[in-house]
């Protein structure tokens, strides 16, 4: 089995269209984590816990440390096998192209199921955005023994799904509309579900444990090959074929 076994296209053509994010973060009790005290990466959990996910069949290369900070551009097939992964004690991250979605198959949410029975006494946080043609998010909390919310669609348009119990889910973040409105996230349950920022209530609910667009926080990045059905999706998905 080679490198890029389950690739069709060869890794220099170029994809349509960019992933903004798409992350998926556990954090473990206590929920007190706040980044800006995260203890240093560790790099070995982090190519363990890449290697348990369900879109990942195995871990080729580790390209080294990066910041919280940088930003990492897909431009071509290549890129599409590199993700970005931390473990900083009771807090987990991943950031792979292969959760970007259009909303016919939801890999993301299907992750977050299987995370949250892994670690059933964790807050799970997703949050997806990606531009193949139009922009499409999937965003969605999970509260240990708890409520959830799911929203997945395309803002300001049709089909756009909502699933759970959002205000549970804030009330058992401790988060409220006031700080909504501090935060300038737009929300109101009221409005039509496409018309809310679903992508910012989940970064008010994971709160100060948010490692991403921190300069002070150093994650693994990875060369990995996808699981079939994973790069099955992201070829669909990120490319224009036939």
């Amino acid at each position: 089995m080679t490198d890029n076994s389950f690739w069709t296209l060869p890794a220099d053509r170029a994809t349509r269209g960019s992933g903004v994010r798409y992350e998926l973060t556990v954090v473990r009790p206590p929920f007190t984590a706040d980044a800006g005290s995260f203890p240093p990466n560790d790099a070995a959990a982090a190519v363990e816990f890449a290697r348990s996910l369900d879109v990942i069949d195995d871990v080729l290369e580790d390209l080294g440390p990066r910041k919280g900070s940088d930003t990492y551009t897909v431009g071509t097939r290549a890129d599409l096998d590199i993700i970005q992964v931390g473990v900083w004690g009771n807090v987990i991250s991943v950031s792979t192209p292969a959760y970007a979605d259009d909303g016919n198959d939801m890999p993301l949410l299907y992750e977050a199921e299987r995370l949250r029975k892994r670690y059933p006494d964790a807050l799970v946080v997703g949050r997806c955005e990606v531009h193949c043609g139009a922009e499409h998010t999937e965003d969605l909390v999970m509260v240990p023994d708890g409520p959830m919310f799911h929203a997945c669609g395309w803002p300001s348009d049709d089909p756009f799904v909502l699933t759970g119990d959002p205000a549970a889910v804030m009330a058992a973040c401790g988060v409220t509309t006031e700080m909504l409105e501090d935060l300038d996230i737009w929300f109101d349950l009221d409005d039509d579900p496409d018309e809310n920022d679903w992508g910012g209530v989940a970064t008010a609910c994971l709160g100060a444990a948010d490692p991403w667009g921190r300069a002070d926080v150093e994650y693994a990045s990875l060369r990995v090959r996808h699981s079939e059905s994973a790069t099955s999706h992201m070829e669909s998905l990120f490319f224009i074929t036939g």
